[in-house]
Order: structure tokens, then sequence, then C-alpha cells
């Protein structure tokens, strides 16, 4: 059943170029920044350099020097990299709460469901970037670690929640549950081995669009000096140099190749979670 829900997957990917383009390109453009931030010295990458301040793009420096005279391509390297590992630890972190709060609520139903729903309803109350932005700035020492965790908690599970959730209660209805259950099998085993892997698909659609947006929001509260520590190279830091009207007209080495790898970015995770959002749905697939 699983390997034909990720036959489903590939087979969509595989005949929409957009979609297929977009996968590959992510993939090479992760592998290419980590393997090359292994090589960088981030001590000697991050020193300022008084007599490099602001050089445009040459052969010594490809993507120009920033106000501090450092290197822009390793800088570019090192952000990605950092911007990355909080993308993909929030995701893959919010996915996992998301995904039991969401099969146990909808699963168990009754009680179990009210209370589990009350406390998510009270999480999706409090309007969660204001929120982000007074734990950022009460935290003492903090650090990129901190602001992983307040993303997790505040920000990344909630969704998948509430969608597993409905699927889960409409998988609980199904012939198969119910027999299931008439056979005496544990609950929790019913869960992981019999409604899990029919929701597949919808789990992997709904992992990309919040790897998106994941992407998105680090970016957006590093931008306005909420998220990963000033120290910590990151994309959100190098775009920040298009808040200076000087920069942002005259110097667009500064900010503008962190921009586009963004923009790209997100464009291939969209493109690859329109593919898996039409595998999910048997009337929308185009294979």
């Amino acid at each position: 059943m699983v390997t034909s829900v990720w036959k489903i997957m590939w087979r969509e990917i595989r005949f929409d170029k957009l979609a297929l383009t977009g996968l590959v390109l992510f993939a090479v453009a992760v592998a290419v920044v980590f393997i090359w931030a292994v090589t960088i010295d981030q001590d000697a990458a991050t020193m300022v350099r008084l007599g490099s301040i602001n050089q445009p793009p040459s052969a010594q420096y490809l993507l120009g020097t920033d106000p501090g005279g450092r290197d822009m391509l390793p800088m570019l390297i090192l952000s990605a990299r950092n911007s990355l590992i909080v993308t993909f630890i929030v995701t893959l972190s919010g996915a996992g709460i998301g995904i039991l709060f969401g099969l146990f609520a909808g699963f168990y139903g009754g009680h179990v469901d009210n209370i589990l729903m009350r406390l998510l309803d009270f999480f999706e109350m409090i309007p969660p970037i204001m929120l982000i932005i007074v734990l950022v700035s009460l935290i003492p020492n903090y650090t990129a670690v901190h602001f992983a965790l307040i993303l997790v908690l505040i920000w990344s599970w909630q969704g998948t929640a509430r969608l597993i959730r409905a699927k889960g209660l409409q998988q609980g209805t199904l012939d198969y549950v119910s027999a299931s259950k008439t056979l005496g099998t544990p609950n929790i085993v019913i869960i992981f081995r019999e409604v899990a892997p029919n929701l597949v698909s919808i789990i992997v659609s709904n992992f990309t669009i919040n790897l998106a947006a994941n992407m998105g929001i680090e970016t957006g509260l590093t931008f306005l000096g909420f998220g990963l520590p000033f120290a910590t190279p990151s994309l959100g830091a190098l775009v920040f140099h298009a808040a200076t009207p000087a920069h942002l007209t005259g110097r667009l080495w500064l900010w503008l190749p962190a921009a586009l790898f963004i923009i790209i970015m997100m464009l291939c995770v969209n493109f690859v979670g329109q593919a898996l959002n039409r595998a999910a749905d048997a009337k929308k697939r185009t294979v």
C-alpha cells in the first residue's frame, strides 16, 4: 500500500516538468550548500577586513564584499546552510508533533479529541508572530537552538495537527479500522500500522507546503531582527542589506544573491508541493 502511494507521487512529479526540475534543482542546491559549507572556515569568512569594504564583484570576490569587508560568496553559502538547517529542523519536528497530535485526536475522538482540540485552539488563539518576537526578546543568551525550539512549539505543528486530525476522523469510520478493532488489534497498532500509511500522500504534500512556509518565516523574522542571532550568518541577515537605500539601489551584490536563492528554493518546493497535492487527490491527478 505504502509502496504504491510513493509510486503515485513519483509518477506525478516525473510527468510534471516544473515539479521534476524543481525537485532536482532543490536537491542539487542543498547538496552543494552543505558540502561547500564544510570546506569554509567560518571564523575566517566572518572576519572583518577594513581594507575590502563594499567591493563590487570581481575576479577576487565573485559576489563582492559587504560593509565589513567579508567575501559575500562564503557568507552566502554559510547563510544558506544555517537557514536550511533551521528550516529542516522546524519542519521535521513540527510534522512529527502535528502528525502524532492529529492521529490521536482523530482516531480516539470523544473526550480525547475535545481535550486535544481545545489545547490546539489555545495555541492558535495567540498571535504566533507576536509571541515569537516576545520570546526572542526575553530569552537571555539567545541562540539558534532557542529560535528553532520557539518556531517548533509556537508555529510549525498546528496546521498539520488539524489536517491529520480531520483525515484521522474520516479514516476511523472506515471498514478496515472496524475490522482491526474486531480482531482485537491494539489501538496504537491500528494507528501506526493501518491509519498512518493511508495518510502518507497527505503528510508528504503538507510537509512540502510547510517547508516553504518555514523557510519564509525564518528569513522574515531574521530580516526583522527577531530570528537567528546577529552573529550567525543567515539569508535573512543578508537580505537585510536591502533595507538601506544605498545598498538597495547601488550595491545589489549585498542582498540580491540571497534574495534570489530564497525565491528559487521556495519556487522549487512549491512546484513539487503542487504535484504532491495532485497525487494525494485521485480527481486531480494528471497521470
